[in-house]
Parts: structure tokens; C-alpha cells; sequence
């Protein structure tokens, strides 16, 4: 029996990766804990975190590679073949249709993106020139809104929640969703804070609207109106920040005539919000010295989502709530998460590419359409669209099209059961990790953690899986090539930068997968075994050369660091800390060297969206009487996260992930409480226990995400567990510009079982609940 021993590392469950201890007994995870010298989280953790080891232990490991075969099912095959096979067959499809016909979906989860930079690096150097992930069906409205008024789409807001006495929450739930550090200690101080005030713009009363000075809970879709009411009243009452305006921006005066035509009153009433309780909203907005804006997916995936991340931006930058303590901001970056795209368009379905990425949603459409440009391939790695994208139907029909699909994954997942190939990879903790949710201002952070424990047999760390393909396909050098590089970063990294600068002038082909040479080179060199972070060393130089005043703080180098050697300092800092380092450490007045534009001005008045302010119809925005019910479909709640959490027994309650409702609209339907019920919408129909909620809206519902994963019982059967709630969803309904789908507003209407299918439906939800493990350790 080994000795336990409590290693560092991060949680992976939601993108704020809060530091984490782990116990490791007899080679396994049995514990979990906040780490406390964690400089970002200082020991905060949820109540998902200590769950973890159910996510690094259970029986639905892949530990071989696979191939299907004709007939769907699948066999094993040995790293070699699948490798050697796989890269015959991509060469095929670059060959044929051009690289551009090849593109990743995912390349990281909310936990793992160290392995990124290696399949993106492989794949560009066959010509892939798009990738999909879960931000282009999230957050790539708000990115194109930021590139326009900011410069770059690559620019950000953060929240300084810390220093606010006035949180406006849209959309949101950070009591359960968390979405910024010690999300729940933060909350708690604003309620306990006399003169700190909290207001939830929301449909239900959420956990964090109970705790609201004021909640507006406004019809579902109704988000622009609000809004709009709201910026138009702070206009007629002339709270405007008109110096901070004449200081900081350009555009004010087309953004005000837009304003002014909003007829305040009716978009109230279109959002089922008296306007005495918006006089309020505008009193305690007018009262704030400091006021952060804090917005997520219910707006971002909800009607008009990308004009309400417009009317957001402009409702903080109209109040001047920007570039001061306690209000919004942006932040550094060490390497950035998203590109930035300049009006690019996707051919085979006319699309802009934003961000360097394509719609999720628009996948289906982009592979089975007749261009000559439509996509031949898709390399999916640590992603499951089969899950997770809408249609659900039209997804698993398109990748089952492809010439080539190949799954990288640690389970066998739905997409997984999808592709011509299933590589196994090493978990989360089974390898260096890394993740570039790094949003923090005036100080930033990043975390490179090792390995906890050894890979799984039969399994891979992406990086030696991508280093094998690249070789495979002629990419990457041998070791003779590399070896006066690795004979360079064992002497000093000044040694291994003039060395790297003779390798590319003189091998310009090898170095289009320069992560991988890195890897190779540089990597050995590193502490703990943190091979993987190599990349990091580039980004480190960069990073350096945008904010070295910011770079120097966050490290208190003094002037012993030349300029030069900054980059080096702070890599060998960012990949020696276990419990994470603050890489950044701004002044307030420094956020404008974060604006792209040269003039670092603002610019306020969006033509594309002023015009779809002023068409917005109130009389058009509502529910279509055949689908009376608006749902949510994706809602967090306490026991779901993201699709790798697999074994249902990692959930405490609500294990069958049922569908919320006002109990009045239950009673009207004539169900009762657990009862099973069909929801139908437009693109399909799902069977979901129901639990009537009082917090929800008459009229609303809400399914969360995570669920919809079979799992193999003790006899190898595999059932699914919970809702797959994306065979409600159509990929049409979304929004006009970024594509992204309108995942908080889905039509439907319900139907009551028969008793025979409701009696299966509890039968199947008992076996489910049985098919788990036990126990994590």
C-alpha cells in the first residue's frame, strides 16, 4: 500500500478552476480540498469539487485504441496501426479536397487545454484553417460586439466584484453557476454589506436573485426590451457619464438618437416589467460610486443574443462603469483563448468566422450541404457534439457523413460511438494540465499543474498521441534533427531562443508544429514532469513584450530582469508554481492599454446594431400559441457539469435532471409532482421527470445541461441518464449574426405519458441510478 499524499492541483469543472488539494491513496483519488496557497481561489471551493474523483474513476475508461467496422461496432487496434492508418487517411482527405476541408471540433474542456496548441499545430499543418468549440455556440456574439467596440475580439471584460457596491447580474446565477472567484463568499459579503447593493435581471428567481436588493424578473426573451427600457430612462434622466464619454469614447451621439426613440414605456410592458420598479433599477444604478456588470448565457444563448451583449456593453460604458475600482474592465492575456477574425467569411454556409471559429450550431450544415468547400473531416477532441450542439439528429446524420472522423476522448462517448476512430486519452489528472480562462484584472493569474497520477494503461497524453501523428504524416523531425535544441535548453533558455531562431530559418517546414518541437526540445527541461506547458514559453515572451510594467509587478521583479530575460523569468515561474502565480498585476489607469484601437477609444455607436435596435417589435415577441411553454434548456443547478463527468453516481440529488415548473402550470396539465412527462418541441420529443418550482415563471421551464450520457451497468448494458436536451433544440433558431442558438428560449409544449411509458420510464431511471459506482475510491 502506497503512502497518501496530498498533491495541488485545479478543479475542472467549470472555467473558474478554483486550486485544489487532492489525496492520492493506493494510486487513486479518494479526497478533495481547496488549496489554500492558491493565490486566485485562496482555498475556495463548491460543492462539486470534492466529486471529483468520480470523474478520474470509473468504468467507462477507454484504454485501447479503437476502429469501427462496417456493420457500426467497433474493435481494437494498437496505437501503431490506428496512427498509421489515421494519417494515411488524412492525408487522403488533404490531398483531395485541401486542408481547408479539415477542422476541429473542441481541443480542450473546461479543464484541459494544454493539449490544444499540439492538435491545432498538426492539423494547420495539413492546411485546417477553422475550428468549432463550446465558445463559438456561447460567447462569440459578445466577441464580435467587443471586436467592434474595442478593436480587438480578442479583448474581454472582466468584473471587479471585489471592490463593487453595486452587482448587476444578468442572465447569471453565480451562486450555483460560480463564474468568477469565491463566487458564493463574494455574494454573501454584498448581502451582509449595508452599503453594497445586488440587482438580478432574470426570469426565474434564482438562487442569487433571493439574496437581491431587486430582481426584475422579466418575460423569458424579453432581455433587449429590458434593457433598452433601462438605457433609454438613464438617458431621459441624463445618467450619463458625459465626461467619461468625451474622455474615453467616440460614438455617443448616434448611440443617443437610437436611444431616444425607444418608447420606454411599451418595451417595459413587452417585458412584463412595471416601469416604477425600472425608475428603481435606474435609481440604485444612478446611486453607485462603483457598479460591475456581471452577464452569462441567458443572455448570451438567449433571444437577440448578440444585440444584448451590445445594450450590456453599452449600459456600462454609458454609466462610465469602466476602467475604475469595483466596476468592469478588461485583462491580459499570457495566451490568448479565441484569435481575433476580421469579417472572414465560411463559404459553404456563409457565415462570419469569429474569433477564429466557427458556429457549433452550423456543424450539421457545413458538413452535409453540396459545396465544394463543405467539410470533409472533423477531428474531435475532448468535446461531444452528438450531446451538446442543437439537433441532435442532424448531428449524429452529419458526422456519420464525414470521410473521416476521429475522436480523441478519455470515455466512449456519444460522439465517440460516431467516428472511424476512438483514441484514448490520459485524464485530466494523468497528465500536465492547463487552462487559459485566465479573466482576472487588476491581477491575473495561470496555473500549470502536473500529473497526479500515471496515465491509465493503454492511454495517451494528447501531446505524445499528436507527436506520433505528426511523424506519421512527415511533420515533425527525428530526434537527430532536435537534438542540438534539446542540447540548447539544457544549457540556459538564452542558449535554446538563438538555437530555435537557426532551427526555423533553417527547417521553415518542421516549424509550422513548433508546440510539438517545443515539447521536445524544451519540454525535458521542465519541473514535475511539465513537458506540455513548452508552448507556454512563446506565449510567456509575448506576453511580456505587450505588459511588461504589469509583468514586473505580478513577479516584483526589479531591474536585476532586464527586459529581455522577462519572458524567461516569468515562464520559469508560471510552469514552477503548483498552486498557480499571478502573471499580471495592473493599475486601474492601465486598462487602456488594453484597448486595441491605436486611439485606445471606445467606439459606442455599432451600425449592424443600432439598426436592430430600432427594428425590434415588441408585438412579435412572444411564444407561438402551438408551443406554448418557453424552456430553458441548460440550466445549472447544484449536482450537473460538463459532459466528462460521466458516472451517475456522482450526483447527490436531482439525478434524473428533471424538468423545473410552476406548480400551477403542473396542475393545469392535471400531472402531479416526479410525475413523467413528454416535452415536444419543433425538432423533437423527450420524456423528463417533472419537479414543480415555484421559482419558475408561469409559462417557463428549464432542463439542465450535463446529462444525456449512457453509462455501462455492471453487465455491460449501457443506459442513458437524464435528458438529451439537444434533441429539442433546432439549429435554425438562433441568432443572425455569431449563429449562436437560442438555447434559453426553445418553444415547446408538454404531454402526459401513457402509464405504460411513464411505468418504463421510472423503470429505466432505477436502473440508471443502480449503474454507478459505489464509491469513488
Amino acid at each position: 500500500m502506497s503512502k497518501a499524499e496530498w498533491r495541488k492541483s485545479a478543479c475542472n469543472l467549470c472555467y473558474v478552476n478554483c486550486g485544489i488539494e487532492v489525496l492520492i491513496e493506493d494510486g487513486r483519488i479518494s479526497k478533495v480540498r481547496g488549496d489554500r496557497d492558491n493565490p486566485k481561489s485562496q482555498g475556495y471551493i463548491c460543492n462539486k469539487a470534492p466529486r471529483i474523483p468520480y470523474y478520474a474513476h470509473h468504468r467507462d475508461r477507454l484504454t485501447s485504441p479503437l476502429r469501427r467496422r462496417a456493420d457500426g461496432s467497433f474493435e481494437a487496434i494498437d496505437w501503431d496501426t490506428a496512427i498509421a492508418e489515421i494519417a494515411a487517411r488524412l492525408r487522403a482527405v488533404a490531398d483531395m479536397h485541401g486542408g481547408s476541408s479539415i477542422a476541429i471540433y473542441g481541443g480542450g474542456g473546461q479543464g484541459n487545454h494544454a493539449g490544444g496548441a499540439y492538435s491545432r499545430a498538426v492539423m494547420a499543418a495539413l492546411g485546417m484553417k477553422y475550428r468549432f468549440n463550446a465558445l463559438s455556440q456561447e460567447k462569440t456574439g459578445d466577441f464580435w460586439v467587443n471586436g467592434r467596440m474595442f478593436g480587438s475580439q480578442i479583448c474581454h471584460t472582466a468584473e471587479d466584484i471585489h471592490h463593487c457596491d453595486l452587482l448587476l447580474v444578468i442572465g447569471a446565477n453565480p451562486w450555483l453557476a460560480h463564474g468568477f472567484p469565491n463566487a458564493r463568499d463574494l455574494l454573501n459579503q454584498i448581502r451582509k454589506d449595508p452599503d453594497r447593493r445586488l440587482i438580478v435581471i432574470d426570469p426565474r428567481r434564482t438562487e442569487t436573485a433571493e439574496m437581491a436588493d431587486l430582481h426584475l424578473q422579466l418575460r423569458p426573451g424579453a432581455d433587449a426590451f429590458l434593457l433598452g427600457a433601462i438605457l433609454s430612462t438613464l438617458l431621459r434622466r441624463d445618467g450619463i457619464d458625459h465626461a467619461f464619454l468625451e474622455a474615453h469614447t467616440i460614438g455617443f451621439a448616434e448611440v443617443k438618437q437610437a436611444l431616444a426613440k425607444i418608447p420606454a414605456a411599451q418595451w417595459a410592458a413587452a417585458a412584463e416589467i412595471p416601469l416604477d420598479q425600472i425608475e428603481r433599477c435606474v435609481d440604485m444604478i444612478l446611486a453607485a460610486k462603483a457598479m460591475t456588470v456581471r452577464v452569462e448565457l441567458g443572455i448570451q444563448q438567449g433571444v437577440n443574443s448578440t444585440l444584448n451583449s451590445y445594450l450590456e456593453k453599452l449600459l456600462i460604458m454609458l454609466t462610465g462603469s469602466f476602467g475604475r475600482k469595483g466596476t468592469n474592465q478588461l485583462h491580459s492575456w499570457l495566451q490568448p483563448l479565441w484569435a481575433h477574425s476580421s469579417g472572414e467569411r465560411f463559404a459553404p454556409v456563409d457565415t462570419e468566422v469569429i474569433a477564429g471559429l466557427l458556429p457549433a450550431n452550423l456543424l450539421p450544415q457545413a458538413i452535409l450541404n453540396d459545396h465544394p468547400e463543405r467539410l470533409r473531416c472533423v477531428w474531435i477532441d475532448s468535446s461531444n457534439p452528438a450531446n451538446t450542439v442543437a439537433d441532435t439528429a442532424a448531428v449524429e446524420k452529419a458526422l456519420a457523413a464525414l470521410d473521416l472522423c476521429v475522436v480523441v476522448d478519455v470515455a466512449m462517448t456519444e460522439t465517440a460511438r460516431l467516428a472511424h476512430y476512438v483514441l484514448p486519452a490520459s485524464s485530466q489528472y494523468e497528465k500536465t494540465e492547463f487552462t487559459l480562462f485566465n479573466f482576472e484584472f487588476p491581477v491575473n493569474y495561470f496555473q500549470v499543474r502536473n500529473a497526479l497520477l500515471p496515465p491509465l494503461k493503454g492511454t495517451l497524453p494528447e501531446p505524445e498521441i499528436y507527436s506520433r501523428l505528426a511523424r506519421a504524416l512527415g511533420l515533425l523531425p527525428g530526434d537527430n534533427v532536435l537534438a542540438p535544441l534539446r542540447e540548447a535548453a539544457g544549457k540556459s533558455r538564452g542558449a535554446f531562443a538563438k538555437a530555435l531562431r537557426t532551427f526555423v530559418a533553417e527547417h521553415p517546414q518542421p516549424a509550422a508544429v513548433g508546440a510539438l518541437i517545443l515539447y521536445h526540445t524544451l519540454g525535458p527541461t521542465l519541473p514535475d514532469g511539465t513537458a506540455a506547458a513548452a508552448p507556454l514559453w512563446q506565449a510567456a515572451q509575448l506576453c511580456a513584450k505587450r505588459d511588461p510594467a504589469a509583468v514586473r509587478r505580478a513577479l516584483g521583479a526589479g531591474p536585476e530582469i532586464t527586459d529581455a530575460a522577462l519572458g524567461d523569468a516569468l515562464f520559469d515561474v508560471v510552469v514552477g508554481s503548483r498552486s498557480g502565480v499571478a502573471i499580471t498585476a495592473h493599475d486601474y489607469e492601465e486598462v487602456w492599454s488594453l484597448v486595441a484601437h491605436p486611439d485606445r477609444k471606445i467606439r459606442l455607436a455599432i451600425p449592424e446594431m443600432l439598426d436592430w435596435l430600432g427594428k425590434l417589435d415588441p408585438a412579435v415577441a412572444v411564444a407561438p400559441t402551438d408551443y406554448p411553454f418557453v424552456l430553458a434548456a441548460g440550466q445549472r443547478r447544484m449536482f450537473n457539469a460538463n459532459q466528462i463527468f460521466r458516472d451517475p453516481a456522482w450526483r447527490r440529488d436531482d439525478r434524473d435532471g428533471a424538468m423545473l415548473i410552476n406548480a400551477d402550470d403542473l396542475d393545469a396539465l392535471g400531472a402531479s409532482d416526479g410525475e413523467w412527462i413528454a416535452v415536444r418541441s419543433a425538432a423533437g420529443r423527450l420524456v423528463v421527470r417533472c419537479k414543480a418550482d415555484d421559482s419558475m415563471r408561469r409559462g417557463q421551464l428549464a432542463l439542465p445541461h450535463g446529462f444525456g450520457q449512457d453509462y455501462p451497468t455492471d453487465d455491460g448494458e449501457r443506459l442513458v441518464n437524464g435528458p438529451r436536451i439537444n434533441v429539442l433544440t433546432d439549429a435554425r433558431y438562433c441568432d443572425p449574426i455569431a449563429g449562436t442558438p437560442y438555447h434559453k428560449n426553445v418553444p415547446v409544449r408538454l404531454e402526459r405519458l401513457s402509464a405504460a411509458e411513464a411505468a418504463a420510464s421510472e423503470a429505466n431511471a432505477q436502473r440508471v441510478h443502480g449503474a454507478g459506482a459505489a464509491a469513488p475510491g
